[in-house]
């Protein structure tokens, strides 16, 4: 049994309830939560809408109410049926689950805080726990690692776009002028950037012939710097995968989600939860 579970009695049970995700009344409750969580959601929403506030504002201001005291309850419950709750406390979890109960008692003393609530968006990712998406963890832990692997390719390659900015947003100053829109050259730099990266708001525009070849060259490059970050991720990525199939057979522990485990290891190695043979 894992040292934070009670041995029996009723916080056992209770422990089952909201932490068991493998029992059939452990998945009901987090269904349960999930739905109150969406609905909570929709009520933020809802009451950062004027017009909805003006005319429903009795009835989103009690609901959140009910919401508020159902989450406080619920979070002191799963503070109550832990032998360690500081474990639970100072999680990830448990510090998303304050936070997105504090900000209604809060609102009697800071106007507005209350849309804070939107934190409870993030509760959702109580999801990965109910349907078994605790698996494809694993996926993004690669993801991770090939992002911290690239991460002084990618600098580079970015210090290296911003100079190509500079230069080109220094020459269509030179080129077009205040007279056509480029009032600077950080404002040149700005259209630079913004045609580079192909988001093309339009709000400038070269009127000149040679600025719109500048302006079509540049266009071209912006496709070929967005292949670029993407080679290096791969790669990488490529390589973490590699590395991973040689120590771990893709097993993810039940319990915490931990994943990357030898493939004789019989325990996982952060909680000590029997791992599932393969």
């Amino acid at each position: 049994m894992n040292n934070a579970t009670p041995d029996s009695g009723w916080r056992y049970r209770l422990h089952e309830v909201i932490y068991g995700t493998d029992t059939r009344e452990g998945k009901l409750f987090d269904l349960i939560l999930l739905g109150v969580i969406l609905y909570s959601i929709i009520i933020v929403m809802l009451e950062s809408i004027p017009s909805i506030n003006a005319s429903h504002h009795r009835f989103l201001n009690r609901s959140e109410w009910v919401v508020t005291v159902l989450f406080t309850i619920e979070y002191f419950l799963r503070i109550i049926c832990i032998k360690r709750p500081g474990k639970y406390i100072f999680s990830f979890f448990g510090l998303i689950d304050l936070l997105s109960t504090i900000p209604k008692y809060l609102s009697y003393f800071v106007v507005g805080s209350q849309y804070i609530t939107a934190f409870r968006a993030l509760r959702l990712l109580r999801v990965f726990r109910i349907l078994k998406l605790v698996r494809f963890m694993g996926e993004s832990n690669n993801l991770l690692r090939a992002l911290r692997a690239s991460r002084t390719k990618i600098f580079v390659f970015v210090f290296f776009v911003m100079i190509i900015s500079v230069l080109l947003g220094t020459v269509m100053y030179l080129v077009e002028g205040p007279q056509n829109g480029f009032i600077s050259i950080p404002h040149s730099v700005y259209w630079t950037i913004v045609t580079l990266t192909t988001v093309g708001y339009g709000d400038i525009s070269p009127q000149t012939g040679l600025g719109q070849m500048i302006a079509t060259l540049i266009m071209i490059i912006g496709y070929g710097i967005i292949a670029v970050p993407t080679g290096i991720v791969s790669a990488e990525y490529t390589v973490a995968r590699t590395d991973r199939a040689d120590i771990d057979d893709g097993r993810s522990c039940s319990h915490c989600g931990t994943d990357i485990h030898r493939k004789d290891a019989e325990y996982c190695r952060k909680c000590g939860q029997k791992l599932k043979e393969t």
